[in-house]
């Protein structure tokens, strides 16, 4: 996914509202979106990436 689009951006910035995502997770989430082909894949990236950070 593009972050310089504004609809992936709107995306976002809906994810971090609805998840009540903390500075950690935002910036995870960054970081995960150049690799995640739609929202789904980015969603199981994060849980994936924080399921693996408590383990």
């Amino acid at each position: 996914m593009n972050i310089n689009d504004k609809s992936v951006l709107e995306m976002l910035n809906k994810l971090i509202a609805i998840e009540r995502l903390d500075k950690t997770q935002i910036l995870q989430m960054v970081n995960l979106v150049y690799l995640s082909s739609d929202i789904n894949d980015l969603k199981d990236n994060l849980k994936w990436e924080s399921s693996k950070t408590f383990h």
